[in-house]
């Protein structure tokens, strides 16, 4: 459950952790809309209070034109970051249908293998109408600039770090190898888990 702030201390939240920002541009020429999912404090702010602060500040910029998302998922922690997956279908199936219609790709940046097994198993379902297919998954930042314009795009420092970490050791791409301290603890995707446990994917 969400800490109990006013829904107006939420929306100001978001919008100073500077979670979603519409800014640059992919080399097809696309607007970017940039989420950096560490920033999410998911035992904050509700569902609610993100879906407002979605429909009144990014949702607008986003019907007028072709967009492609960059969704950074470096440093995500279980059961911090993830809002769960009832959250997630909630706030998809509130995108509108002009903003739906102009997403045309996902870039997905250093996915950990229980996102990639969770999405594998769930996305279809989650994400309908073909967003799914739009996925893209980036495992370092060199292929995210062959897709994106790098002098158009804020990533954070923690980002580049993770990035080398990856460099150094390459098996953390394969789940064989992790900076994550409960990583092994995570149950099996196809598993019988309580929606407490799948809140807490990464």
């Amino acid at each position: 459950m969400p800490t109990q702030i006013s829904e107006s201390e939420q929306l100001q939240l978001i919008e100073k952790l500077d979670i979603f920002r519409i800014k640059g541009r992919d080399k097809r020429g696309r607007s970017i809309l940039r989420i950096i999912a560490k920033f999410f404090p998911a035992r904050i702010v509700s569902v609610d209070a993100l879906r407002k602060h979605l429909e009144e500040k990014i949702f607008p910029e986003l019907e007028k034109k072709p967009f492609a998302v960059l969704y950074v998922h470096t440093g995500v922690q279980r059961c911090e970051n993830f809002p769960g997956i009832s959250a997630v279908r909630s706030i998809y199936d509130a995108i509108p249908i002009n903003v739906k219609r102009n997403l045309e790709a996902v870039y997905f940046l250093h996915p950990g293998l229980q996102a990639r097994l969770f999405l594998a198993t769930f996305g279809r379902f989650l994400f309908t109408g073909g967003v799914y297919g739009k996925l893209k998954y980036v495992s370092r930042l060199d292929y995210l600039w062959e897709h994106v314009r790098r002098s158009e795009i804020e990533v954070p420092e923690f980002v580049y770090d993770h990035d080398e970490d990856l460099e150094d050791r390459p098996m953390m791409d394969y789940g064989l190898e992790s900076d994550h301290p409960r990583v092994y603890d995570a149950p099996a995707v196809d598993s019988p888990v309580s929606m407490y446990s799948m809140r807490c994917i990464s």
